[in-house]
C-alpha cells in the first residue's frame, strides 16, 4: 500500500465537500485522490476546488478504480447500505456516514459482506477519534466520578427547508436519524452496553413528516440516559455525565470546531455554584483528519476500525426500538 491512504468519496454531499475532504486532505497519512457524481461536471468542479486528481461521472467507474484504498460514502441515508455494499464488493475498505442505514435489519446485510469480501467496513462517528471523547473514556474508567449512572445529553438545529435531503422522511431524514444516532452512541459509548429498554416521544412536522422533536430514555443496566434531538430548535449541544461522586460536561460535543480548543468540565466538589468545577483544554484539532486518520490505521494494521460493524448495528437497533416506542407508547427493547 502507497504512503498515502487513498480515498475515494462518492457524491459531491455538503458534509463531504465542506468538512471531510478538506480534513482528509490535510492528512499525514490520508489523500482524497478521486471523487464521483452522476453529473460528472460536478465532480470536475469539486476536485477543482480541494485538489483531487480525477472526478468520475458515475459512482461504478469510482468503484473500478484500481488506485482507490478505500470508499467515503456520505450519501443519503437511504443509499449507505447499498452502495457500502458495492464498494466493499469491488474490494475497496468502506468508512459510512451514520447513521449507517435505514434501520437495523438492513444495517445486518453488511455482515455477510464483510464476511465474503474481507474489507474494513466502519461507521463515520467521527467523535470516537477526537481526543476529547478518548478522554472521556479514560475519566469514566479511572472512575473519576464514581460510577456512571446517568447520561443527559441534547442536540439541535434549526432547518425547515422542504427540499433539504434532511427533511426527506424517505431518505431517512429526520431529528432521531441526523442527530439523535449520535445522542444514543454516545451513551452506549459511556455505559459500554446496550439498554435493556427505551421510550420516546415523537413530534413530527405536520408537512414534511419527519420527526422533528424527539426526546427518548434509555435504560441501561446500572443507570439511564436522557436526550432530546430536534431539526426545529435553536442550535446547541451538550452532553453530561453523572456519577456517584462527580459529574462531566462536555462542550461542544459533536460539531468540535476545527479552529480553536474544546473543553471538558470536571467537577467532584457538589457545589451547586460551580466553584468546583476544573476544565480540561483540548489542542486545537480536525476530528474529520482523524478519523481518516483512524481509518486508515485500522486498515494497515488490520485491526478493528473505531466504531464497528456489530457497534453501528447495535445503535441502529436502538433507533428502531425509539421509533416502536413512539408509535405504541410503550418501553421496547432493542432487537438482538
Amino acid at each position: 500500500m502507497p504512503n498515502k491512504f487513498r480515498w475515494g468519496v462518492l457524491s459531491t454531499a455538503a458534509i463531504g465537500l465542506k468538512k471531510v475532504i478538506p480534513a482528509m486532505q490535510r492528512g499525514e497519512h490520508t489523500r482524497v485522490t478521486a471523487i464521483a457524481s452522476r453529473d460528472l461536471a460536478k465532480a470536475q468542479r469539486a476536485a477543482a476546488s480541494l485538489d483531487i486528481p480525477r472526478a468520475y461521472g458515475s459512482y461504478e467507474e469510482l468503484l473500478d478504480d484500481p488506485e482507490i484504498d478505500a470508499i467515503y460514502n456520505p450519501l443519503p441515508n437511504h443509499l449507505h447500505v447499498s452502495w457500502t455494499a458495492k464498494a466493499a464488493e469491488a474490494g475497496k475498505h468502506v468508512l459510512c456516514e451514520k447513521p449507517l442505514g435505514m434501520n437495523a435489519a438492513e444495517a445486518k446485510t453488511l455482515l455477510a459482506v464483510r464476511r465474503r469480501t474481507g474489507v474494513k467496513i466502519g461507521e463515520a462517528f467521527m467523535i470516537r477519534s477526537y481526543p476529547q471523547w478518548l478522554r472521556l473514556r479514560e475519566l469514566l474508567d479511572e472512575g473519576r466520578i464514581g460510577e456512571l449512572r446517568a447520561v443527559t445529553g441534547f442536540f439541535s438545529y434549526f432547518n425547515t427547508d422542504p427540499a433539504n435531503i434532511r427533511n426527506l422522511v424517505e431518505f431517512g431524514g429526520g431529528a432521531l436519524m441526523d442527530i439523535g444516532c449520535y445522542l444514543i452512541h454516545s451513551s452506549r459509548y459511556a455505559f459500554r452496553q446496550q439498554p435493556l429498554r427505551v421510550v420516546a416521544a415523537v413530534d413530527r412536522d405536520p408537512a414534511m413528516r419527519t420527526d422533528r422533536l424527539t426526546s427518548g430514555l434509555m435504560e441501561f443496566a446500572g443507570g439511564h440516559a436522557i436526550f432530546t434531538c430536534s431539526t426545529q430548535l435553536i442550535p446547541y449541544q451538550r452532553v453530561h455525565f453523572l456519577g456517584t461522586r462527580g459529574r462531566m460536561e462536555m462542550e461542544i460535543p459533536f460539531n468540535a470546531p476545527p479552529d480553536r480548543p474544546t473543553r471538558i468540565f470536571i467537577d467532584d466538589s457538589g457545589d451547586l455554584s460551580g466553584s468546583g468545577i476544573t476544565t480540561e483544554t483540548f489542542p486545537t484539532a480536525d476530528q474529520y483528519t482523524m478519523q481518516g486518520e483512524a481509518f486508515a490505521r485500522a486498515v494497515r494494521e488490520n485491526i478493528e476500525p473505531p466504531v464497528s460493524l456489530e457497534d453501528s448495528i447495535a445503535n441502529m437497533a436502538v433507533i428502531d426500538a425509539l421509533f416502536r416506542s413512539a408509535t405504541t407508547g410503550q418501553w421496547t427493547s432493542p432487537e438482538k
